[in-house]
């Protein structure tokens, strides 16, 4: 298993506790260079009532305050939307780790444009657990993504 792989199994096991709490199925985990784990969140949009609260953002907030982010690599079971993306270049995070962007793809490949290191897994289990949630709840998949039906 990869370092990569490895990381990703954090962002996962959010992602699970979202789905166990009725919420999206999200993860993400910020690591520093050595791979030790700062922060670790899931999306929490409808836990939380605060369309804020993506994964990726959650990971960052429990990370804490870090003076620079150029070492850091945020692992996310999806491609990050383009708020998260947005937040990956505002804080300069180095590298993203990719679960899958096959069920959406979201500015991973602007941040690759930006200098930042991308990685995409297209991780079998997180492909399945997106695909699954999107079938079961399109209502609340269609809102976390901007879409008015």
């Amino acid at each position: 298993m990869s370092d990569a792989q490895e990381m990703l199994v954090t962002a996962y096991d959010e992602a699970l506790l979202g789905l166990a709490e009725g919420g999206i199925p999200i993860g993400a985990a910020l690591f520093d260079s050595h791979g030790t784990l700062l922060g670790r969140g899931h999306n929490r949009r409808v836990q939380n009532d605060d369309p804020s609260v993506h994964a990726e953002t959650d990971a960052f907030r429990n990370a804490g305050r870090r003076r620079d982010y150029r070492d850091t690599i945020m692992v996310t079971t999806l491609s990050p939307c383009w708020y998260c993306s947005g937040l990956v270049r505002q804080f300069g995070i180095g590298a993203v780790i990719v679960g899958e962007s096959t069920t959406f793809t979201g500015g991973h490949e602007w941040l690759a444009a930006q200098g930042v290191s991308i990685t995409v897994l297209d991780d079998r289990e997180c492909i399945e657990m997106m695909t699954k949630f999107i079938a079961d709840r399109p209502d609340l998949w269609n809102e976390d993504i901007g879409v008015v039906e």
